[in-house]
């Protein structure tokens, strides 16, 4: 995983940033935030950082100034300008400091990836090229980022599975701290099911294990899995499982009968 140090002085923008862009899906973690220049240069000298993620504007120290000051001192640290400033000087000077894109934050949430895919190839293409280990590096970030996905995923279920009868995804969303969006999104790509659908296969599975059970009426179960409104249980068991569960129930004793 490459470091990436966040520079704003909006902490609403970095909070932002860190909580609902999945940095961790295309390679990059963060190292730290940083309200200004300064305290950006401050913090590379002391911590390893691949790139910096910076606005322009900023009190103290400007993304300017800090770009300048890191090409004096020949860094390797790669720049990304995060400005919601479209104006074609800055984009000159960022140029000529070696910053390797211009983004303005009203942008669309894809672009940003897309910058951020294009330095990470130029990072791993550097690293192949001082040391050929460099794809055992990557493959070893890959396997880091799925175990991560895993561990979300495994939680996400575990939480599905003991809150059922009222869970919703911006529950989730908070227990893993990722956006809802994001976490529908990558519960779908893990999966290969929908969050809803998911929650409806533990919710169902429930169901038919409550209508097993004799002591428990329809009403009931339909309560205990989530369903307020028996009706609409009802419709979503009878599509669900071919029967309804009246007719379940019957099939059941029926069974236990021969």
């Amino acid at each position: 995983m490459y470091k990436l140090l966040l520079v704003d002085d909006e902490y609403e923008i970095r909070t932002g940033l860190c909580q609902y862009f999945p940095w961790d899906e295309i390679g990059f973690e963060i190292a730290g935030q940083a309200e200004h220049g300064k305290q950006a240069l401050d913090f590379v000298k002391s911590h390893t950082v691949d790139v910096i993620l910076c606005d322009i504007k900023m009190p103290v120290m400007t993304g300017i100034e800090l770009a300048e000051e890191l090409q004096k001192q020949k860094s390797k640290i790669k720049i990304i300008f995060f400005s919601g400033h479209r104006d074609f000087e800055y984009a000159q000077k960022a140029l000529s400091f070696g910053v390797k894109s211009y983004v303005v934050k009203s942008t669309k949430f894809s672009e940003l990836v897309n910058v951020f895919k294009k330095v990470k190839d130029e990072l791993d293409q550097e690293a192949y090229a001082t040391d050929p280990s460099g794809k055992e590096q990557a493959a070893e970030d890959a396997e880091e980022v799925q175990n991560f996905y895993d561990r979300v995923i495994l939680t996400i279920k575990n939480h599905i599975k003991e809150h059922y009868q009222d869970v919703e995804l911006d529950d989730v969303a908070r227990l893993v701290h990722m956006h809802p969006n994001y976490v529908s999104k990558l519960f779908k790509k893990q999966t290969g099911q929908n969050f809803s659908d998911y929650l409806l296969t533990v919710r169902m599975e429930k169901a038919v294990e409550l209508l097993k059970d004799v002591r428990y009426r329809t009403f009931d179960v339909s309560a205990i899995v989530g369903y307020s409104n028996v009706k609409n249980f009802t419709r979503r068991f009878k599509s669900y499982y071919g029967k309804s569960p009246r007719a379940f129930r019957t099939n059941e004793n029926v069974n236990r009968e021969e």
